[in-house]
């Protein structure tokens, strides 16, 4: 019995890491996430639609997508949204995630407002 309740708290306890399964090279800083390429990542506070990216055009241009490979699957709170134009990019809890054209990696957020947060957990 004790063997049977210990599997079941180690495979909880796997679940909830897969929670938190950031995607390849995405980590965190002070509570916000950083993108593989180490710019700050943001959210937009247009996307109202869960799994929808406002974010398209000239608009696109200033906020790049973060990325997903076209072969990516969600992973618990890490989703793939498809764009408008059939690239792929990550969301977190279903709200996109984008970096600021003119921030630099391993430097200071330029672009928070507030319509361009940081995304945090």
């Amino acid at each position: 019995m004790k063997s049977l309740a210990g599997l079941m708290f180690a495979s909880a306890l796997a679940m909830a890491g897969a929670a938190w399964a950031a995607p390849p090279g995405v980590t965190e800083k002070d509570g916000a996430f950083v993108a593989p390429d180490g710019k700050p990542l943001y959210t937009f506070a247009r996307d109202t639609t869960p799994g929808k990216s406002a974010c398209n055009a000239q608009c696109a241009t200033a906020w790049p997508a973060l990325a997903a490979a076209a072969d990516a699957k969600d992973d618990g709170d890490w989703t793939v949204v498809t764009r408008d134009d059939g690239s792929k990019m990550w969301a977190y809890k279903g709200k996109p995630l984008y970096t600021f054209g003119r921030d630099t990696a391993g430097a200071a957020a330029t672009g928070v407002s507030a319509n361009w947060p940081l995304a945090t957990k």
